[in-house]
Protein backbone atom coordinates (compact mmCIF):
# COMPACT_ATOMS: atom_id res chain seq x y z
CA UNK A 1 0.00 0.00 0.00
CA UNK A 2 1.04 3.21 -1.05
CA UNK A 3 1.72 5.92 1.74
CA UNK A 4 0.34 9.97 1.27
CA UNK A 5 3.25 12.43 0.98
CA UNK A 6 2.39 15.57 2.71
CA UNK A 7 2.46 18.69 1.08
CA UNK A 8 5.56 20.93 1.71
CA UNK A 9 5.23 23.75 3.51
CA UNK A 10 6.80 27.18 2.76
CA UNK A 11 9.98 27.21 4.77
CA UNK A 12 9.21 31.21 5.54
CA UNK A 13 6.04 30.97 7.30
CA UNK A 14 7.41 30.23 10.76
CA UNK A 15 5.34 32.69 13.27
CA UNK A 16 7.26 35.84 14.28
CA UNK A 17 9.25 36.30 10.90
CA UNK A 18 8.82 39.13 8.68
CA UNK A 19 7.70 36.94 5.87
CA UNK A 20 4.72 35.89 8.19
CA UNK A 21 3.32 39.27 8.10
CA UNK A 22 0.69 40.51 5.71
CA UNK A 23 2.32 44.08 3.70
CA UNK A 24 0.95 47.28 5.68
CA UNK A 25 -0.83 49.06 3.04
CA UNK A 26 0.33 52.89 2.19
CA UNK A 27 -1.95 55.77 3.15
CA UNK A 28 -2.66 56.13 -0.31
CA UNK A 29 -4.28 52.62 -0.05
CA UNK A 30 -6.14 53.78 3.40
CA UNK A 31 -7.18 56.53 1.82
CA UNK A 32 -8.32 55.13 -1.72
CA UNK A 33 -10.19 52.49 0.56
CA UNK A 34 -11.89 54.83 2.74
CA UNK A 35 -12.60 58.24 0.98
CA UNK A 36 -16.42 58.69 -0.35
CA UNK A 37 -15.17 60.66 -2.90
CA UNK A 38 -12.78 58.07 -4.56
CA UNK A 39 -15.98 55.47 -4.50
CA UNK A 40 -18.38 57.96 -5.89
CA UNK A 41 -16.23 58.79 -8.93
CA UNK A 42 -15.50 55.01 -9.31
CA UNK A 43 -19.18 54.26 -9.22
CA UNK A 44 -19.91 56.76 -12.09
CA UNK A 45 -16.96 55.28 -14.16
CA UNK A 46 -17.89 51.93 -13.65
CA UNK A 47 -21.63 52.89 -14.37
CA UNK A 48 -20.55 54.63 -17.80
CA UNK A 49 -18.80 51.56 -18.71
CA UNK A 50 -22.02 49.16 -18.41
CA UNK A 51 -24.19 51.78 -19.85
CA UNK A 52 -21.77 51.82 -23.00
CA UNK A 53 -21.55 47.81 -23.19
CA UNK A 54 -25.13 47.82 -23.18
CA UNK A 55 -26.08 50.28 -26.29
CA UNK A 56 -23.30 48.76 -27.89
CA UNK A 57 -25.21 45.36 -27.36
CA UNK A 58 -28.34 46.45 -28.54
CA UNK A 59 -27.35 47.83 -32.22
Amino acid sequence: MATATLPNRPKNREPYQQAYYPPVPTKYILWVRTSVIWQFARFWVINFKILRLLLKSHH
